[in-house]
């Protein structure tokens, strides 16, 4: 799936992904591919993605992520 994850100041990630997990308001989820669409807040937190390689981990202070047709773009504090 494509993954772009985006703050006020830069593109952090922009790419494919086998997975997003993200600090959802009520816990931690995860995102894989054919996932059914969803908007949703985020708490402070972690979101990990992985590609071909390792996870790799960013803290948020917060924002909101939406996921539709395999595009998950998240948008970061």
């Amino acid at each position: 799936m494509k993954l772009d994850i985006i703050s006020p100041e830069a593109t952090i990630y922009s790419g494919q992904a086998k997975l997003v997990t993200l600090p959802g308001v009520q816990g931690a989820f995860t995102i894989l591919e054919q996932h059914a669409p969803i908007i949703s807040p985020l708490n402070k937190g972690e979101v990990v993605y992985q590609s071909d390689g390792e996870p790799v981990s960013l803290p948020v202070e917060g924002g909101f992520v939406e996921a539709k047709n395999n595009v998950v773009t998240v948008c970061i504090e």
